[in-house]
Parts: structure tokens; C-alpha cells; sequence
């Protein structure tokens, strides 16, 4: 696991726990911030597979 994926691994964990925490409080704004950490985090993530895909054929 590189660091992209672990980076992506926080940003998501991160971001349900505002999403959770805002629904709960009924606090819209922190509920759309992490849903926005969430998204960041499945970004990250897919930049991981891209650059173990390049490392595996040799780039």
C-alpha cells in the first residue's frame, strides 16, 4: 500500500465520521464536508491503482 491509498484510506475514514457526525447534529455544512473528504479520498485512492498499475508494467 503506497501512500496515495493510505492518504485515501484517512480521507474517507475522516470523512464519514463528518458525514455521520453532521447528520447526527443535523449540521448540513459538516454533513457536505464529509461527504467532499469522502470523494477526496476515493480520488486518492484510484491515483494509487494508477501508479501500482504503471509501477507493475515497469514505467
Amino acid at each position: 500500500m503506497d501512500k496515495e491509498h493510505v492518504k485515501g484510506a484517512v480521507d474517507k475514514a475522516s470523512g464519514a465520521i463528518k458525514e455521520a457526525v453532521g447528520k447526527a447534529t443535523g449540521d448540513a455544512s459538516l454533513q457536505a464536508k464529509g461527504k467532499i473528504d469522502k470523494a477526496k479520498g476515493e480520488a486518492r485512492e484510484k491515483l494509487g491503482d494508477v501508479k501500482d498499475a504503471l509501477k507493475d508494467k515497469g514505467h
